[in-house]
């Protein structure tokens, strides 16, 4: 009989892996990945504008538009799932990031490390203003990109690079550190994977 739990477990352990590395070089990361006129750039903007949930409802769209060029057919309603994949990956990833943020409560960087500055629970209970702790431009792309892969494999390379290059983004404006965005991946990840899969 085989063990159903091992990759799994392994994946949470990459995951919390990951984030725990994130944290260690943050203070590096910070200073080293800050440039704020890469934002400025057409490559910038087409980057983060991945983090944008109303790109990926675009792109949802489109996959819609395509199935409606098909008598009832698998591939109709491939396009069909993979655009309501796209819906809910996106909506939940977003939604999940916004939550963890308020939970967390920890605050975007400033110019220098300093230290992990959190907001108390009693200022601004509901308010993700200048809260970082995940990404959600991060959390969005991720979703969106990891919906679409995990139902066209051969599309993963792109889009998951794509993603990641709106994580630095975030980085590169200063708005974020790298444990914010490597959380915001690793989230809508989970969440686009499980869209994705979705039957």
């Amino acid at each position: 009989m085989t063990d159903r739990s091992g990759p799994s477990r392994w994946v949470f352990l990459l995951a919390a892996g990951l984030l725990l590395a994130a944290h260690l070089v943050d203070p590096w990361a910070l200073e080293a990945l800050r440039w704020p006129a890469a934002n400025d750039r057409d490559w910038g903007r087409l980057l983060r504008i991945l983090g944008f949930a109303p790109t990926w409802l675009a792109v949802a769209g489109l996959f819609w538009l395509e199935s409606r060029g098909f008598a009832e057919s698998d591939r109709s309603r491939d396009f069909a799932r993979t655009g309501q994949a796209i819906i809910i990956a996106v909506v939940v990833g977003g939604i999940l990031a916004e939550v963890a943020k308020l939970l967390i409560r920890r605050e975007r960087p400033g110019e220098l490390f300093v230290g992990y500055q959190f907001r108390a629970f009693a200022d601004a209970p509901f308010s993700t203003k200048a809260l970082g702790m995940p990404s959600s431009h991060t959390a969005v792309a991720f979703a969106g990109a990891a919906a679409v892969a995990t139902r066209y494999p051969r599309t993963a390379p792109l889009l998951l690079a794509l993603a990641a290059g709106c994580g630095l983004t975030r980085m590169f404006a200063g708005a974020h550190y790298l444990s914010d965005v490597v959380g915001g991946a690793l989230g809508g990840s989970l969440a686009g994977w499980l869209a994705g899969r979705r039957r």
